[in-house]
């Protein structure tokens, strides 16, 4: 097995090593997607107008799910799977950038991948607005070669356009919603729709020839609506459409707590994770009550939480009640990457720095992020922290023991402080300063690294999980862009759940 990241800086991607061979799966021309551009923003700005005029997401989401079921889609929204009580199957989130970040995914996930029963795509299938138009490109394309099934769980990003061209991929071609009548004038609902992005038409030929690239029968996949639960040997997943605004309508609160009675051991696969960045989100359900208190729940025997949405892999093991739920953050398949070194010292639920496990290391997440700013800003010579610099200044301001040691010769100077507390080192994500602007959209927004402008390392990652009677084993796998890292996928966090 290659070394990882807690191995050596090489097994990290650092340093001088032979480049990937994801380029050869890319398109000829790729466009590059900025996250500064105003077109971007503009199309995007569904998310702020549900925070700002109310969130139709439910009600929208309420009517897909009944067009489904007419259509014959199983009521209780089940998906049985004839499979072995052993049995593996993929997760990876955040994928759909389609450019250097994904593809740098494909070729480890592909070797990774082998003899799995199907994968499952954990929220933001595609950026920018989850176009019908993109999915050749960052969905089809990427996972041709995979040959099992592939299902998916939206995020925010795929609800950009009501959710329609995902409805067409996922749960066969669904027809689009009629227009509901237009609120009373001058309402909130008014100025909501009268704002409101709309899908463009899809090019019909343009998504038949994507189809073709994932039209083996064994790649075929229908799932029941946006929302969903899978039966395959020994274990029930349950996969949790999280909306626009990461939270949960009352219909779909209601098909939880039904679809979560019983022994069965169950892991969720959600858009928003539950535990993130040192803080618990319980996500709460239209009506009362919270999604974590249903997987807290001793009678519905969850053994995992695993949530997109945000860009990296974290792993917080909660003891509730006498037992462990492993709670992951697993969105590191293909967009930037979000910064790990902002999240402080982890002292949340019982867990501590001890217990605490995420990718990429603190200490890279720093080096990379100095890089980045040095590029944009033009003060290579200030801002750039090599990796043992950023892992002893990272150890040092949070007090904790480094997953990999930085080395004899690194030297934490003045420089490297200043530039670790201008980065927001182990700083709390969600603080604002008195001018009330987020550290983590200054670092992974306004900053954020297109993967077109920077080399790899890229710190990606992707899940496998074995199954079997009586325990899952997780693995999260890294992708650097590299070609070691492409050959032989080092493991950069493994852990075995009882499932008895």
């Amino acid at each position: 097995m290659s070394d990882s990241s807690r191995d050596t800086a090489q097994g990290a991607g650092w340093g001088s090593t032979e480049p990937g061979a994801y380029k050869q799966l890319m398109p000829d021309h790729v466009e590059k997607l900025s996250w500064l551009s105003p077109r971007t923003l503009w199309a995007a700005r569904n998310g702020v107008l549900a925070s700002w005029f109310g969130d139709p997401t439910g009600r929208t989401r309420s009517r897909w799910v009944a067009s489904r079921q007419a259509a014959g889609a199983p009521a209780d929204k089940v998906i049985r799977r004839a499979v072995t009580d052993r049995f593996s199957f993929m997760v990876i989130g955040d994928t759909g950038e389609g450019d250097d970040s994904q593809y740098a995914v494909v070729p480890g996930f592909l070797k990774a991948s082998q003899g799995t029963e199907f994968a499952v795509i954990a929220s933001d299938v595609i950026y920018p607005v989850g176009s019908a138009d993109d999915y050749g490109s960052k969905f089809f394309r990427p996972y041709q070669d995979y040959p099992a099934p592939i299902y998916a769980i939206p995020g925010n990003h795929d609800w950009y356009e009501d959710l329609g061209a995902f409805m067409r991929v996922f749960c066969a071609d669904t027809l689009p919603l009629a227009r509901e009548p237009r609120p009373r004038p001058f309402s909130r609902g008014w100025w909501r729709a009268l704002l409101w992005h709309r899908p463009r038409p899809a090019d019909e030929q343009r998504l038949t020839a994507a189809r073709a690239l994932r039209s083996a029968p064994g790649q075929q996949a229908v799932q029941p609506g946006p929302y969903w639960a899978i039966d395959a040997g020994p274990v029930r997943i349950v996969g949790l459409d999280t909306g626009l605004l990461g939270t949960i309508d009352a219909e779909q609160g209601a098909w939880l707590r039904e679809v979560s009675r019983g022994p069965r051991p169950k892991i969720l696969i959600t858009g928003s994770p539950l535990y993130v960045d040192g803080e618990h989100h319980p996500c709460a359900i239209e009506g009362g009550g919270t999604v974590d208190d249903i997987v807290r729940d001793p009678e519905h025997h969850y053994v995992a939480a695993i949530g997109g949405d945000i860009h990296n892999y974290q792993r917080y093991p909660v003891d509730v009640d006498g037992r462990t739920v492993q709670y992951v953050v697993a969105g590191g398949g293909g967009a930037f990457m979000h910064a790990t070194h902002t999240i402080p010292r982890v002292s949340v639920a019982g867990v501590t720095e001890r217990d605490f496990r995420c990718y990429p290391l603190r200490g890279d997440s720093l080096a990379f992020y100095s890089r980045l700013y040095g590029r944009r800003l033009r003060l290579r010579r200030f801002f750039t922290l090599t990796e043992a610099e950023a892992t002893a200044v990272v150890a040092e301001r949070l007090g904790v023991e480094p997953a990999r040691k930085p080395g004899p010769d690194a030297r934490i100077t003045r420089r490297s402080r200043l530039v670790a507390s201008l980065l927001g080192t182990g700083g709390r994500p969600d603080r604002t300063s008195r001018f009330r602007l987020p550290v983590r959209k200054v670092y992974t927004q306004l900053f954020s690294p297109g993967s077109a402008t920077y080399s790899p390392p890229f710190f990606k990652c992707f899940l496998r999980l074995d199954v079997a009677p009586e325990a899952v084993r997780l693995r999260c796998f890294a992708a650097t862009g590299n070609r070691p890292q492409e050959i032989d996928p080092p493991v950069e966090d493994e852990i075995v759940i009882p499932l008895k």
